[in-house]
């Protein structure tokens, strides 16, 4: 099977913020054609985020995690990774990738207001990110300060 051409499955969706029914249109036909492109569901994660649909950024963070952990060769539940399983502060793109995904469901959750499930992966996050490069345990801190206001 050859590799999908995923800028040609998203054309269309690059006008979010102008043409955003056309943008949605363009996304909702990619994920139809490649539900498991790993680009395709980055680009379908960002969409809905940048619209504000956390329900739906969140549910496609979900699969690029899972993407994620497939190529790190790591647990594909994200409550079994430990911090040894990969170098998730270093610089290399699965890592990132595993990172920022985690953090954007805990991101997600907390705009969807389920505050357990946003401190579970961001406290997740912090555990494996000790350095704190992609921000979880920034994110935890300010979701415990947002919670005292």
């Amino acid at each position: 099977m050859p590799p999908t051409d995923f800028q040609t499955l998203l054309s269309g969706a690059e006008a979010a913020r102008t043409r955003p029914l056309e943008s949605a249109a363009a996304i909702a036909r990619a994920l139809e054609q490649a539900p498991d492109d790993p680009d395709v569901r980055l680009a379908a994660y960002r969409f809905y985020f940048y619209t504000h649909d956390y329900a739906s950024a969140l549910d496609q963070a979900a699969h690029v995690l899972t993407h994620a952990a497939r190529r790190l060769n790591i647990a594909a539940d994200w409550r079994e990774v430990r911090a040894g399983d990969a170098d998730f502060s270093a610089m290399e793109f699965a890592p990132g990738l595993y990172m920022q995904a985690l953090v954007a469901l805990g991101y997600c959750a907390a705009r969807l207001g389920d505050r357990p499930l946003a401190e579970a992966y961001l406290t997740h996050a912090a555990t494996i990110d000790p350095k704190d490069r992609f921000g979880g345990a920034w994110m935890l801190s300010h979701l415990d300060a947002a919670e005292e206001d």
